[in-house]
């Protein structure tokens, strides 16, 4: 009896601290293992559990993004992990106020950045290789930055296409601009941006046969980026989380955003690269209805691997309201989201 108890102490004893390095570990052993890990991001960034989560604020405001975004934490209740800026043409980025955000060993984080690599020229000569002293430029900077960090060229190109022989801005100009961009960051050994291809998942572009010609390839794209949003009234755009990623063109056959990724472009990872709640400036109307229904999807949907909200008081259009404030209501919902521990990801 005193035998058994002393192999059974020894035996967890070991287990405990970690004695027989080599063995392999039980399936119980290895789950027990990964959840006192954590969830941590790894290669591509992509989190070996729970959901990154990211922010954008200061949009349409002129106001500094690094001092926006730390306002947002403060108010949405959680550093958000992944810092979404935007950029253009020659603009040099990283920027020290991008850097020192990163650098922050309090508040990790990392860089989502959008850059507008073509302004001023067409995506077709980008393509034809006119702009490459601009991505070397780029490429040079973005290793001596040194961490890996998320690159969106051109989000959104939908709105940009000119679907027109010759305009050099059809969607297939936008492919082999993206391809010719990061195959040429690569080839320069900027190995540490990770690329997102930011589309917007709306039904009249998805309706376009031109839509599908957009998409660069596998080979050159890391994450596939959804940039969408939900109206809390009725009209337009009206429905909660779920409806922004299922939006799709007419037709028996058409596959809602979401459907579309996974099944056309499966194993890569999805992210929510915009997304936010929005009513009629100057209205309090509670978005709750969004919030709350967030970590639910993202149950449903493990593709899903982050999500980034783009905050403002007046869109470009200067009438939607897609702050997390505008209602009492409706930022004690969005804290209430934010707490949730899903989003407790370490940046590996």
């Amino acid at each position: 009896m005193r035998s058994t108890l002393r192999k059974t102490v020894l035996t967890l004893t070991a287990v405990a601290v970690g004695i027989g390095a080599g063995t392999v570990a039980t399936p119980a052993q290895a789950a027990t293992q990964k959840a006192d890990a954590g969830c941590v991001t790894g290669k591509k960034l992509l989190p070996s559990c729970g959901v990154l989560w990211g922010g954008a604020a200061g949009g349409f405001t002129g106001k500094p993004r690094d001092l926006e975004h730390r306002n947002w934490e403060k108010l949405s209740g959680r550093t958000a992990t992944i810092f979404h800026t935007y950029h253009k043409g020659n603009e040099p980025f990283p920027t020290k106020a991008e850097i020192a955000m990163t650098n922050e060993s309090a508040n990790p984080r990392v860089l989502l950045t959008n850059w507008k690599v073509e302004y001023g020229t067409t995506w077709a000569a980008v393509a034809r290789g006119e702009q490459d002293k601009r991505i070397d430029a780029f490429a040079a900077r973005a290793k001596a930055y040194g961490k890996d960090f998320f690159l969106a060229l051109n989000h959104e190109p939908e709105n940009d296409v000119k679907p027109r022989a010759g305009s050099g801005m059809e969607a297939k100009d936008y492919a082999a601009m993206y391809r010719h961009t990061i195959q040429r960051l690569r080839a320069k050994g900027a190995t540490n941006v990770i690329n997102v291809v930011a589309l917007m998942g709306n039904e009249k572009w998805m309706a376009q046969s031109w839509w599908k010609d957009l998409y660069p390839g596998d080979d050159v794209v890391d994450w596939i980026g959804l940039d969408s949003y939900s109206s809390v009234e009725k009209g337009y755009h009206y429905g909660d989380f779920a409806t922004l990623l299922d939006r799709k063109a007419k037709g028996k056959n058409a596959l809602g955003f979401y459907d579309w990724a996974v099944t056309k472009h499966a194993g890569k990872p999805l992210m929510i690269a915009e997304w936010g709640a929005y009513h009629q400036v100057g209205r309090k109307t509670d978005k709750s209805a969004v919030y709350n229904d967030v970590v639910a999807q993202l149950k449903k949907r493990p593709e899903i691997k982050a999500i980034v909200h783009f905050d403002t008081k007046k869109d470009d259009q200067g009438n939607r309201d897609i702050s997390i404030n505008s209602s009492a209501k409706s930022l004690a919902s969005f804290r209430k989201l934010a707490a949730n521990p899903i989003f407790n990801v370490k940046l590996g």
